[in-house]
This record gives C-alpha cells, sequence and structure tokens, in this order.
C-alpha cells in the first residue's frame, strides 16, 4: 500500500510537472536547429544587425545575447520572446541584465509590451533612460499595469537604437511580484467574432479587373457591409467575424451581372443574421442640435436594390441598439475607439479581397464616425467607387500602400497620414534627403536653414535661395504630383509638409538642383544624406519657455511652457506692456483653463464640440458651448499677441480658440492647420496605421476650424526677403502691435 501511494504521489508529481508552464524567459534554452534560444525571435536573420549567443561575455547561466550593428539602413535590432497567455494580476514587470560597447547614436534597453485584441495596451522601451556609451553589467527594469482583461500577449526583450554593441542577460518577468511561472493563467473571453479563423491567412478571392458593373457591384456592397458593421445588434454583440463574412459574399456580388443579381446576393446574407429586435423610435425624437445627419449611399434610394430588401435594411436602421458595440466604443472625450480591428500586419501586400476590405473598412469609418465627412470636399459615396479600381489592380505592395494613401489624404484631416513604419512608402518618398532646409515662401521653395555643415552646404545653398527645379523637374511640377499624398486638412499645411515628406527626398545618392538667387540662375549638385540618419535639428532646444524681450515685452514659447512656470510667469510680466504668445509650436501642457485664466479676465464660453453616437451611427450633435477664463486679481491687464502659421495644429489651435475668446487678445498670423479634436486610431490590412480627429471642434457660434483653421485678426506671412535677413517677421509684427498700442 507504501509503495502504491508513493507511485500514486510520483505519478502526480510528474503530471504536475508536465503541466507547468515551460517559459524559456531566460533563453537558456537553446533550439537544437536555429542554434539560438528556443522561442526567441526579432532580427535575428537582419542584415543591418547582428544577433548572436556569446559564452564568452555573460552575467550568469551559460551565455548572453548579444546585438551589434553592422550596416547602415535600419534604424533598430530587437531580441523578442511571446507569450499567447492571459494571466491573473495587475502589474507586470520585466527584468534583466544590459552592457554595453560604444552605444552612442542612439539607445539600448530593455523592451516589454501588452497586447490586447485591437493593438497594443501598454508599452515602453526605456527609450527616457538615455542607456548610452560604454558601460558593464547594470541590472534595469520595467514596470507596467497589466489588465488582464485586456490582455492577449506579452512581448518582451532588448533593443538596440542606432550604432554600437549591447548584451542582455538574465531576463526575468514576474506579475504582482511573483514570478510568471508561478502565476495563474487566465482564460480568455473569446467572441464569437474571434473564433471564426476561416479567413486568417486569405480571403481566397483571386484577382480580377473592373468594370463599370463590377464597381456598382462592389461601391453598393461596400455600403451594405459597413451599414450593417455599424447598425446590426448581432454585429455589434460580435457574433460575427465582419471581415470573414465579407469574404463569404463576395465573390457572388463580383460575378453579379445585375442589379437584381446583386440585391437577391446581399438579401441572402442579411438573411444569415440573427433578426434584429422590432423598430424603436426612441432615438428619433433628439433635444440636441443635429450637426451632421447620416448617409446610406444608395441603400435606400430604390435605384438599386430591392423593396425586399430595402424594407429589411430599414427595419436593422429602426432596431434599438445598446451602449456598447464590437467595433466601436468611445473614449473620454467622446471620440471613437475602434476595436477587434485585425491589422493583418503579416501581409505585406494584401490579397485582392484584404484590398477591398482595407477600403471598406475604412470608408466606412469615415462614413459614420468622421465628424468632418461634411466639409471633405468630396461626395464620399464617389469616393468609394473612385477609389476600388486602385485598390482590386494594385500590382504590388508599393501600389497598395499608395493607394491607401491617397484615400486617408482624400479626407482633408492633418492628423491623417500612414503613421506606421513603411519600406516601399519609404522607398517612394527617396532614401537620400538634400542636406539643407526648404520651405514655401511667397508660394516659393526657399533654402531657410542647414541639417549638416559638410558637402560644402552653406557656400553652395544661400538663406533666401529659390529652388525652382530638382533634377530636372519644375517645383510646381513635383508640388502636382505629389500633392494627393499630401495628407493635410489644408494647402498650406500640405505646403508645410511637401519638402520633408517629399521633395527635398530621392533615390539617387546625388541632386542636381535649379536655384534662383537674386534673378539670377543657377544649377548646383550635391549629395544626399541618409533620409533616416541626417543630423536632426530641434528649434525648440534653443527656445526658453518664457523671458522678456526689450525689457518691457513678455514672451511665452508654449513648446517649453508648463504650468508650474505660470507663478514666475505672473511676477516676471508683472509691469510688462503686453505678451507675445509664440504657438508656432506644440504645447507642451495643457493651458486653456491655467494660462488661459491668467489672461482671460471674464468667464465665457470658448468652444463646442460635436460627437457621435451608438443609437444613429453616422448622427453628430453639438455639445453645450465649454467656458474658460475667470476673475482674479492676478489678471493680466495688458494685451495679448498670439501668433500662429501652419505649424500650430490640434491643440496649439484649441488653446489659441481658447485665449483668443479674451477681448485682451489678438492672433496675427497665418492659416493654421485645421485639424483640431482628439485623434482616434484606424489600423487597416497591412499592417497600416493612420488616425483621424475624432470629435468636432467649433467656435460657439458654430464657425468651423477643421481645414479652416483658427481665426486670425491680422494675416501676415513671412517674405523671402525677411528670411535673407534673418529676420522673423511674425515677432516683428507682435512687438510693433504691443509698443503702439495704449498701456
Amino acid at each position: 500500500m507504501k509503495a502504491y501511494l508513493t507511485l500514486c504521489f510520483l505519478c502526480c508529481w510528474l503530471l504536475s510537472c508536465a503541466q507547468k508552464p515551460a517559459y524559456n524567459i531566460d533563453a537558456e534554452e537553446i533550439n537544437p536547429t536555429t542554434k539560438m534560444p528556443k522561442d526567441w525571435g526579432g532580427s535575428l536573420s537582419s542584415k543591418e544587425y547582428n544577433v548572436k549567443l556569446d559564452n564568452l561575455i555573460k552575467h550568469t547561466g551559460k551565455h548572453s545575447i548579444s546585438i551589434e550593428k553592422i550596416g547602415r539602413k535600419e534604424q533598430f535590432g530587437t531580441i523578442t520572446y511571446a507569450i499567447s497567455k492571459a494571466f491573473e494580476g495587475k502589474t507586470i514587470q520585466l527584468k534583466g541584465y544590459i552592457k554595453t560597447e560604444q552605444v552612442d547614436s542612439g539607445f539600448a534597453g530593455l523592451w516589454m509590451r501588452i497586447d490586447g485584441r485591437e493593438g497594443s495596451i501598454a508599452f515602453d522601451n526605456m527609450a527616457k533612460k538615455n542607456i548610452m556609451g560604454t558601460h558593464d553589467w547594470k541590472s534595469y527594469s520595467i514596470d507596467l499595469p497589466y489588465d488582464s482583461e485586456a490582455a492577449r500577449k506579452i512581448y518582451i526583450g532588448g533593443l538596440l537604437v542606432g550604432k554600437g554593441k549591447v548584451w542582455f542577460d538574465n531576463f526575468q518577468l514576474f506579475i504582482d511580484g511573483k514570478p510568471i511561472d508561478e502565476v495563474l493563467t487566465k482564460e480568455i473571453s473569446i467572441s464569437k467574432a474571434e473564433k471564426d479563423t476561416a479567413f486568417s491567412t486569405s480571403s481566397r478571392i483571386q484577382p480580377f479587373k473592373t468594370n463599370p458593373q463590377i464597381i456598382n457591384n462592389l461601391t453598393v456592397a461596400g455600403q451594405f457591409w459597413a451599414f450593417l458593421k455599424y447598425y446590426h445588434p448581432a454585429i455589434a454583440k460580435g457574433d460575427y467575424n465582419w471581415d470573414a463574412e465579407l469574404f463569404r459574399f463576395l465573390p457572388q456580388v463580383i460575378k453579379a451581372t445585375n442589379n437584381s443579381e446583386l440585391s437577391n446576393i446581399l438579401e441572402t446574407q442579411l438573411d444569415k443574421l440573427h433578426p434584429p429586435s422590432p423598430a424603436d423610435n426612441s432615438g428619433t425624437n433628439i433635444s440636441k442640435v443635429i450637426a451632421l445627419k447620416p448617409d446610406y449611399g444608395q441603400l435606400f434610394s430604390g435605384a438599386v436594390l430591392s423593396k425586399s430588401l430595402t424594407n429589411k435594411l430599414a427595419a436593422v436602421k429602426n432596431s434599438p441598439r445598446g451602449i456598447s458595440h464590437y467595433y466601436v466604443s468611445f473614449m473620454g472625450a467622446n471620440n471613437p475607439k475602434f476595436e477587434n480591428e485585425e491589422p493583418y500586419a503579416k501581409m505585406a501586400y494584401p490579397d485582392a479581397g484584404y484590398r477591398l476590405l482595407s477600403l471598406f473598412r475604412y470608408w466606412a469609418m469615415i462614413n459614420y464616425f468622421f465628424p468632418y465627412k461634411d466639409v471633405i470636399g468630396t461626395d464620399w459615396n464617389k469616393a468609394l467607387s473612385d477609389r476600388i479600381p486602385e485598390f482590386v489592380e494594385a500590382k504590388d505592395e508599393q501600389e497598395y500602400v499608395l493607394a491607401t494613401l491617397k484615400m486617408i489624404a482624400s479626407i482633408h484631416d492633418t492628423h491623417a497620414n500612414i503613421w506606421s513604419s513603411s519600406e516601399v512608402l519609404n522607398q517612394f518618398r527617396g532614401k537620400y534627403k538634400l542636406p539643407f532646409k526648404a520651405e514655401f515662401i511667397e508660394n516659393k521653395l526657399v533654402v531657410t536653414g542647414y541639417y549638416a555643415d559638410t558637402l560644402n552646404v552653406k557656400q553652395k545653398f544661400l538663406i533666401g535661395d529659390v529652388v525652382s527645379s530638382i533634377d530636372g523637374k519644375a517645383v510646381e511640377t513635383l508640388v502636382k504630383q505629389y500633392l494627393p499624398y499630401a495628407a493635410a486638412s489644408n494647402y498650406d499645411t500640405q505646403l508645410r509638409d511637401l519638402p520633408n515628406s517629399f521633395l527635398l527626398r530621392g533615390n539617387a545618392g546625388v541632386f542636381t538642383l535649379g536655384i534662383n538667387r537674386g534673378g539670377k540662375a543657377i544649377k548646383e549638385t550635391t549629395a544626399g544624406l541618409d533620409a533616416f540618419y541626417y543630423p536632426k535639428s530641434n528649434p525648440e532646444t534653443e527656445k526658453k519657455a518664457f523671458k522678456l524681450l526689450d525689457q518691457n515685452i513678455g514672451y511665452v514659447y508654449p513648446g517649453k511652457y508648463k504650468n508650474t512656470d505660470l507663478p514666475a510667469i505672473q511676477e516676471l510680466f508683472r509691469n510688462t506692456k503686453g505678451i507675445i504668445i509664440d504657438m508656432r509650436c506644440y504645447p507642451s501642457d495643457f493651458m486653456p483653463f491655467t494660462f488661459g485664466e491668467y489672461i482671460k479676465p471674464l468667464k465665457t464660453p470658448f468652444v463646442k464640440f460635436t460627437v457621435g453616437e451608438f443609437s444613429q451611427p453616422g448622427r453628430f450633435t453639438y455639445s453645450e458651448p465649454v467656458s474658460n477664463g475667470a476673475v482674479k486679481s492676478t489678471n493680466y491687464r495688458g494685451k495679448v499677441i498670439v501668433i500662429v502659421n501652419s505649424t500650430s495644429q490640434s491643440q496649439a489651435e484649441y488653446t489659441t480658440m481658447a485665449f483668443q475668446s479674451s477681448p485682451n487678445v489678438t492672433v496675427i498670423g497665418s492659416t493654421t492647420a485645421g485639424a483640431d479634436g482628439n485623434v482616434s486610431q484606424i489600423l487597416l490590412p497591412g499592417g497600416i496605421s493612420t488616425m483621424i480627429s475624432g470629435i468636432g471642434v467649433f467656435y460657439p457660434d458654430g464657425t468651423p476650424t477643421q481645414r479652416a483653421g483658427v481665426k486670425i485678426d491680422h494675416f501676415l506671412k513671412p517674405t523671402i526677403k525677411g528670411t535673407i535677413e534673418g529676420r522673423d517677421e511674425l515677432l516683428e509684427k507682435a512687438k510693433e502691435i504691443l509698443k503702439n498700442s495704449p498701456k
């Protein structure tokens, strides 16, 4: 009996050992095939960074892992370990040892990222620690909050940004202070939508050519798919993977030869969904002022779809909807958060079906949740049909990315661009960059500064030189060529971005430029700098948060200002004639209600918003106006000038609106970026990440700011003459106004 019990105990012990998670976090277990740590990845096959085991230089155990920069192109190298489990807990900590050698152009660090269903929910790569130079082994750690309800994956590792060599050893991972292999795993709640993985790697839609009938079919199908995605209650519950459902009925849509066939196909698809509840009219009697109404395209026009299908769609439109949705929620500022959108990041060049999904997904998000759809400047339904051939027939990754960028740029929102890294987009823009700065002044591309004092650049190109051509192409021609890809709200902001994004870049190592200098035409040739490694100059490092000008004018630069500076500012500016606020930057602190109360001696509204809703996606209503200002003994009584231009964007525009609601404030300058409102991220197939302005921002009287920018009292732009003379003409004008104003 004793032997039997001993055997049972041994079996139970062996079973428990077998079930214990075998995490290779310390990277000691080696894969016999790759000869590298088991389950570790990253830049192992990179031609730019060399990753290898080091049996001689180590902190503990058998070896360490080193990353060494050996090439020129890539900006960072990594090692990565992934854990696809969720755990019970509230905090997570990564520990590890780092040794560095000549890390002099970037930094080294541990990194950790927690992913949820829709992407990253917590991240740190120790960039702020600024680990550089040559140092012996030292222990480091990263601490992040851990959301056990939202977490799906944990990524840990080490990285090297820039040049040098770094060693990593003795990785450890803890949740709530316990080693991760001692922490209970948590069962992840998986929706019906997540369980449907039938099309996770391919849409199974073969390449095809478009024609007018197919474009018509796909346009209506896209509108149908988008409408149901945000209106049908069953989809809102997460009962259907709506990406996968598209691929189930799309092949028949492509083959439909007339509207009757198309209507039957779409009605069959609708009939597969759980029927919605009876009509609910509670959302029709709305007391708020409506700013924007939904547009359903051709779904209810009666021109394309059958009466039977139209009636069924009407039933969906009128059905009651809850306060939550699987694919979208609203954040604290009531801007949309697009959830559970798979980015399909491994599909660098998605197949024809996934390219259409990208188009339909983006179109749907804009159609139902973009507060500025009415000022895009084009019929959004026509935009869908016009873009279909580009997405369907994109023959490679670059054509797909460029088609996506053009679609993004077409909504004219400076917050919208391709913000994720894209090698093909970088290739399109150019691997090399001219060694000088240039911007549009008097509608001409003018040299304004330098990135490097090499290549005789300061002798070849003088401040104020007008660039007339680049590699044989007139600048005017290049502007027209790249304008469709310049994602910005207005023309001024497109011109702001075009030089650095496109015009001053190329794939040849040498540039030939036509220069106009004082009326004389000159040709100059210069080598380009690596577009990823050219010296960065940051004018903000030379500026102070606040100072006195001419002893009696206060100057504030919001790009460096902190609210903790306010008491010192109040003391320094006590006897000044006026204040200049240089809003040609992005504020580093939130100023509307702090600094606003200092310069605004009364409380009045300065802004109101429009926000979307679940009950009727596509409808936006106005909020009550928001006020700032206060009567205080510390109020500034002098005149205030705010300087703006196209670099004044988003929070800078919002802050300007808050300030200019004071009777003491005058705004001078030129058209601002015209992109205000909290941003919302959008993920598209191919791992493309973009954003939109997620709420509408208006003056209290309803005057729009999107595309138009803030209201300006005195319109003024720099001149070429002033640039050559090194003058800040806007600052000079602000000082002149203050000096000529009564005390």
